[in-house]
């Protein structure tokens, strides 16, 4: 998943630099996530790939993320990565289910309504959304949705939770063709409309299109407050993620 990785939206690119693979985005300003996806390295190579990484991104003026899997090798690539002047994110979860075994049954509060999101414009909803729900300015979410659905409106699934015209919980379902997985992403819930359920059904409504489009596993990058909620519905944890940021 992670060496075969398409780009993810319009303008960004996937290459494949010697042992390293990464996304860069369609400018400095946004477009998309920018970072390394992947690599092998062992101990011999590991500080020249980062190395060769920060050059590249340094002369882009770019700042951006290598995304390293606890199961990653050398085993002390993060402590190399911190010497290079990285900062590490909170760690997250990697949880899988297959989407056949989950619950699809949608409970939301009363007043509350799941809407599909399809027109462009509809995504200020869930920005608004995001940067209430996590406490971050919307830099780059909106424009890569907007390609997204204006590439291809079948590769990713967008939800918006309104209680009345107000929203307050979005999430995205991103499918990849030829694999059998299935990425939950952006799951968040306004402050005051935690803890009513309205995470588990998103979770579920995207379970079902996944099965429905045949898509056997779902895979969620978690973070501690979702990671035991996940649990209880039937994800199990396969390894650990920690975003590393570089600055320059």
């Amino acid at each position: 998943m992670r060496q075969y990785a398409p780009a993810d939206g319009t303008g960004s690119r996937v290459e494949r630099v010697g042992d390293v693979v990464r996304q860069v985005g369609a400018d400095r300003d946004w477009n998309g996530w920018t970072g390394v996806i992947w690599s092998d390295v062992d101990a011999d190579t590991a500080d020249a790939a980062i190395q060769a990484q920060v050059g590249y991104f340094t002369a882009e003026e770019r700042e951006f993320e290598w995304k390293l899997y606890a199961h990653d090798r050398p085993h002390d690539l993060g402590a190399r990565l911190e010497a290079a002047g990285f900062t590490p994110e909170p760690q997250e979860t990697l949880m899988v289910a297959e989407a056949a075994e989950l619950s699809t049954e949608v409970r939301l509060p009363e007043g509350v309504r799941l809407c599909q999101v399809t027109e462009p414009a509809e995504l200020d909803l869930v920005t608004d959304v995001h940067e209430a729900a996590f406490g971050e300015p919307d830099t780059w979410l909106g424009d890569q949705l907007r390609a997204q659905l204006a590439e291809s409106a079948t590769s990713v699934v967008v939800v918006v939770a309104m209680a009345g015209e107000v929203p307050v919980s979005a999430a995205r379902l991103e499918l990849l063709p030829g694999t059998p997985f299935a990425g939950l992403w952006g799951g968040g819930t306004v402050p005051e409309w935690r803890g009513r359920g309205i995470y588990r059904a998103l979770i579920a409504y995207r379970a079902r299109i996944a099965a429905e489009c045949g898509y056997r596993y779902l895979q969620v990058d978690a973070s501690s407050e979702s990671s035991p909620i996940l649990r209880r519905l039937g994800f199990a944890a396969l390894s650990t993620t920690t975003p590393y940021v570089y600055r320059p």
